[in-house]
C-alpha cells in the first residue's frame, strides 16, 4: 500500500489528507502551531498514521508523495516579519518604490497614509551601471561603487538583499555579476534577481515583485528546510512539494528561489481542489467557498477553469506574479465579536486563531467569536467537536456572547444569531466582490462550500444572494489539502518582447517560444522524469492601452512560418470577449510572452462512488435556534445513503464539519457522498 499526503497549513487548524491507490480518503485535523508551523504538521502525520492504523514512521516509508500548502510567506508579509532587506539599484532609481506608479491604492483618500516600505531609504543603495531599453550598455557595472554599496549592506547585517537595475529584463550581465559580488562578500545572504524573478518591463512591479520576494524568501526557505529535515528524521524519503499561487506545485529549492509564488499557497489548493470537483460534480460554473477559522477566500470556477491575474496586492505591495484570482476576507469561525463606541455589532477581522482560540476552547479567549455563537444556537454539538478529541465548553461560550449582548442591550441569543447574521452578510459581500462588481451573475453558479466552518454559514449565504444550489463535498473540512493532489508540477517564464505585431518578426517570435519551453523543460527535468506538457501565452494591448490582457495561444498554428497573424486575431477576440468589443483596424502591442511548463503527476482518484444502502435515519436530535427553538434531527454525514434526501431544517455532521439545513432547504447524497442542497429561495433567516 502506498498513500500520497496533502497538507495545508492554516491560521487556525493544520488539515491532513492521505489517499491510497483506490482513492479511498483518510483525514486529519489537528490545531497549528504558529510558533512553529512544522511541530504541527508532525502532530498531524502522528495522527493521521494512528487513523490507518500505522505508526509515523511506517506511513511516512509508505508514501510516495508529500504536497504542502503553507501560509509562512503569506504571514510574513502581513505580519511585517520578513527579512532585514536592502535593496541595489542603478543609480537615481532607489526611489522608484516610494512612487509607486503615482496614485495612491485609493486615489480619493486625501488622508491616506503611504504604504510603509519593505525596506528603508538608507537600505535602498544605488550602483553606477546602465543598461538602455535596446540592450545597449551606456554605463558599464562600476566595481567601486558596487563595493561601496555591499560594504554599507554588510555593516547593517542585512539577511536579504534584492537586486533592481534598469532594463536589466532586457540583459541581466550587470545583475548576474552582482550576485557574483554579492555571494563572495556575503555568503549567507539571501540574494533576489528581478532578471530572475520577473523579467519583464514596467519597473514598479519588477521592483516591489523582487523586494517581496527578497523579504519573505529567508524566512520561507528556512521553514522548509527544516520541515524538510524533520520529515526526513521521521522516516521520509520521497520529494516534498509546495503548492504555489498559480495553482500548480514546485519542489522545495524552487518554492524558496521563488518565495513571492507562495503567497497564496494555501487558498491556491482550495481552488485546485474546486477544479478538480467541478468536474466531479458536472457543474463547471463554481464559486470556492473556502471558510476556515481565520479567513474566508472566495474565487470564480467559469467554465472548469479558475481565473489567473497578473496584479495581487498583499499588504499594500504589488505581486505581478501569474496567482490565482482569489479574494480573502477576514471572516471564519475565530473571528471576534465586538460593539463599537456607536453601539454598532462588528465580526471580525480580527481572529482569535488556534491561541487561544474562540472561548469555547478553554485556552484562555474570552472574547466571542463566531464559533461560540454557533455553539450557543445549537449549531455544534460541543461533545463532537473534531470528532470528539476536544470538548467545546457551553458555559465559556454563553459568558463570552453574554458581554456582547449586555453591551447592545439584548438577550444572549438574540446577540449570538446577530453575530451569526453579521458574519454571513460579511462572506456574501465578499461574494459579491468576486462576481457581481466584475459584471458576472452569482445566480449562475453554485456555491462550493468548504473549510471547516463553510457548512454552517453557505445555504444563508446563497440565499442572500439568490443562488439556488449549494454543493457541500465528504472531504469539506480539509478540501484544501485534498485539493493539493490534483495539481500538476508547474514552471512559469515570461520574457518581454515589446513591439507592434505587424512589424515584428513571426520567426522570431517563434524561436523565443521555443527558447523559453526549452528553459521550462531542462527546469522540469532536473527534479521530474514524466510526461510533461507546455502552455503559450501573451501580453497584448491596443496601441493607445496602457494595460495588457493575457492571451492563451492553445489553438495557434505553430507549424506555419508567420504566426503573427493567428496571435493578433486570437487578441481580438479575446479582448471582445472580456469587454464586450474589438478594434480590428487599431495597432496591436505585443508586450510578453508567456510559456507554462507542466509535469503531469499521477491523477487524484476520483472519490469512489459508494455502495447503494437503505434511507440512513438520523442519529439523533438537537435543538438549534433560528427565531425560535426547533428539535432537528441530526445525521451522520458519513453514513449517508446515495440519493437520500434530507428536508431541512436537520443537521449533518462529520468529525470535523457540520452543515446546517435551514427551513425550506433540501439536500440530496450524490454518489460520492456529497450533498447537493437546494436553497430554498426567501428572506434572511
Amino acid at each position: 500500500m502506498t498513500y500520497r499526503i496533502g497538507i495545508d497549513v492554516g491560521g487556525t487548524f493544520t488539515d491532513l489528507v492521505a489517499i491510497d491507490p483506490a482513492g479511498i480518503t483518510t483525514l486529519a485535523k489537528v490545531p497549528s502551531t504558529p510558533e512553529d508551523p512544522s511541530i504541527g504538521v508532525l502532530d498531524g502525520l502522528q495522527l493521521l498514521a494512528g487513523r490507518l492504523s500505522l505508526d509515523r514512521a511506517a506511513l511516512l516509508g509508505q508514501t510516495d508523495r508529500i504536497v504542502h500548502g503553507t501560509t509562512v510567506a503569506t504571514n510574513a508579509l502581513l505580519e511585517h516579519k520578513g527579512a532585514r532587506l536592502g535593496l541595489l539599484t542603478t543609480e537615481g532609481h532607489r526611489d522608484v518604490i516610494e512612487m509607486r506608479e503615482g496614485l495612491k491604492d485609493d486615489r480619493y483618500n486625501l488622508r491616506m497614509p503611504p504604504p510603509e516600505q519593505l525596506v528603508p531609504r538608507r537600505l535602498r543603495l544605488p550602483v553606477r551601471e546602465r543598461i538602455r531599453a535596446d540592450g545597449r550598455i551606456e554605463m558599464p557595472l562600476d566595481p567601486s561603487s558596487l563595493d561601496a554599496a555591499i560594504g554599507a549592506l554588510q555593516r547593517e547585517e542585512v539577511e536579504a538583499v534584492a537586486v533592481c537595475y534598469l532594463h536589466a529584463w532586457r540583459d541581466p550581465r550587470h545583475e548576474r555579476l552582482t550576485a557574483e559580488a554579492l555571494a563572495r562578500a556575503l555568503p549567507d545572504v539571501y540574494v533576489s534577481l528581478s532578471s530572475e524573478v520577473l523579467p519583464q518591463i514596467k519597473e514598479f512591479e519588477r521592483v516591489s515583485t523582487t523586494l517581496v520576494n527578497a523579504y519573505v524568501g529567508p524566512v520561507l526557505s528556512r521553514y522548509l528546510e527544516r520541515l524538510e529535515a524533520r520529515l526526513a528524521e521521521a522516516g521520509y524519503r520521497g520529494p516534498t512539494l509546495i503548492i504555489q499561487s498559480h495553482g500548480g506545485v514546485a519542489p522545495i529549492a524552487e518554492a524558496g528561489r521563488l518565495a513571492a509564488g507562495a503567497v497564496l499557497s494555501g487558498p491556491a489548493g482550495g481552488v485546485a481542489g474546486s477544479v478538480y470537483a467541478a468536474r466531479l460534480a458536472g457543474e463547471p460554473n463554481l464559486i470556492p467557498f473556502d471558510m476556515g477559522g481565520t479567513s474566508t477566500d472566495i474565487c470564480l470556477v467559469v467554465d472548469g477553469q479558475a481565473a489567473l491575474v497578473m496584479d495581487r496586492r498583499i499588504a499594500g505591495h504589488r505581486i505581478a506574479l501569474n496567482s490565482l484570482d482569489i479574494a480573502s476576507i477576514g471572516a471564519g469561525g475565530g473571528s471576534i465579536a465586538r460593539v463599537d463606541a456607536g453601539g454598532i455589532l462588528h465580526v471580525g477581522p480580527e481572529s482569535a486563531g488556534a491561541v487561544p482560540g474562540p472561548a469555547c476552547y478553554g485556552q484562555g479567549g474570552g472574547e466571542a467569536t463566531v464559533t461560540d455563537a454557533n455553539l450557543v444556537l445549537g449549531y455544534l454539538d460541543p461533545g463532537n467537536f473534531l470528532g470528539g478529541e476536544r470538548r467545546l465548553d457551553m458555559g465559556l461560550a454563553e459568558r463570552a456572547v453574554d458581554r456582547i449582548a449586555a453591551a447592545l442591550g439584548i438577550d444572549r441569543l438574540a446577540a449570538a444569531r446577530g453575530i451569526h447574521r453579521v458574519i454571513n452578510t460579511s462572506m456574501a459581500e465578499g461574494v459579491r466582490l468576486v462576481s457581481v462588481r466584475r459584471g458576472v451573475d452569482p445566480r449562475r453558479f453554485a456555491l462550493f462550500a468548504f473549510g471547516g466552518a463553510a457548512g454552517l454559514h453557505a445555504t444563508e449565504i446563497a440565499r442572500q444572494l439568490g443562488l439556488a444550489r449549494v454543493v457541500v463535498p465528504r472531504v469539506a473540512s480539509v478540501l484544501s489539502a485534498w485539493g493539493m493532489l490534483a495539481t500538476d508540477l508547474r514552471f512559469e517564464l515570461s520574457r518581454t518582447h515589446i513591439g507592434d505585431a505587424r512589424a515584428l518578426d513571426g520567426a522570431a517570435v517563434k524561436r523565443l517560444f521555443e527558447e523559453m519551453e526549452a528553459e521550462g523543460l531542462a527546469r522540469l527535468r532536473a527534479s521530474f522524469a514524466g510526461p510533461a506538457r507546455t502552455a503559450r501565452a501573451v501580453d497584448m494591448r491596443y496601441g493607445e492601452q496602457v494595460f495588457e490582457i493575457t492571451v492563451p495561444l492553445d489553438c495557434v498554428d505553430w507549424s506555419i512560418a508567420d504566426p503573427l497573424p493567428q496571435i493578433v486575431e486570437r487578441f481580438h477576440r479575446r479582448h471582445e470577449a472580456l469587454y464586450t468589443y474589438s478594434m480590428p483596424d487599431q495597432e496591436t502591442v505585443l508586450v510578453n510572452a508567456r510559456v507554462a511548463v507542466s509535469g503531469i503527476l499521477e491523477e487524484l482518484p476520483q472519490e469512489p462512488n459508494l455502495p447503494a444502502a437503505s434511507r440512513t435515519p438520523p442519529a439523533g436530535e438537537r435543538r438549534i435556534y433560528f427565531d425560535e427553538w426547533i428539535a432537528a434531527p441530526v445525521y451522520n454525514f458519513d453514513a449517508l445513503a446515495p440519493a437520500q434526501t434530507i428536508a431541512g431544517p436537520a443537521i449533518i455532521e462529520s468529525a470535523t464539519t457540520t452543515v446546517l439545513l435551514r427551513p425550506g432547504d433540501r439536500a440530496t447524497v450524490t454518489p460520492q457522498g456529497w450533498l447537493d442542497i437546494a436553497v430554498q429561495p426567501g428572506a434572511a433567516q
